[in-house]
């Protein structure tokens, strides 16, 4: 099964995010969301709960969008919080081993605007955190998936970021059955 730690602080007045929730959850009948921002708006992470519902999953994917180069604030947090000592790291910690850790992030900007050459993508370097953690806590990093140019400030509609979210929503869905049967 799936789970999708979704940190969006404005989630209601979101398009893309929303778009690509709203129909990975049609094609993912077995994905459990998480929306940290709406269970937890006092920032008072749940631990137990959080970890828990992360014990459920083999696949846990970070939805998010990128905010100053980084995760939003209170995704830090739950990271802080629930990958914890003796549970994701430490000499009993390796409840989180051999689960797979995706990130998928919306960014306003264009892809163009992260490429530094042929070699050097920021965007790969932005995430080097997560994926530390992951490799810390022995999980499986995955490749992430970005959604780039979808900011209605540098001019796209409502419908040309809906069209690209279901484009994102639907490589979701087929990474996520790839990354399924891999298990099998």
């Amino acid at each position: 099964m799936t789970l999708m730690i979704l940190s969006h602080p404005n989630f209601e007045q979101s398009i893309a995010n929303k778009t690509i929730v709203t129909e990975l959850i049609k094609q993912q009948h077995d994905l459990e969301v998480r929306h940290i921002y709406e269970l937890y708006p006092d920032y008072q992470i749940d631990i137990a709960a959080e970890q828990a519902a992360l014990l459920r999953h083999d696949l846990i994917i970070l939805q998010y969008p990128m905010y100053w180069f980084n995760m939003p604030a209170i995704l830090k947090i739950w990271f802080d919080q629930v990958f914890s000592y003796q549970f994701a790291y430490g000499s009993k910690g390796d409840k989180l081993k051999h689960k797979k850790l995706l990130a998928s992030l919306t960014v306003g900007q264009p892809e163009q605007n992260f490429i530094v050459d042929q070699k050097n993508h920021l965007m790969q370097s932005f995430l080097k955190a997560v994926q530390a953690s992951a490799q810390y806590a022995q999980m499986d990093y995955v490749d992430p998936v970005f959604l780039y140019d979808i900011s209605t400030a540098i001019g796209h509609s409502e419908i040309q970021i809906q069209a690209k979210a279901k484009a994102h929503s639907q490589h979701l869905n087929t990474l996520i059955n790839t990354l399924h049967q891999s298990k099998k």
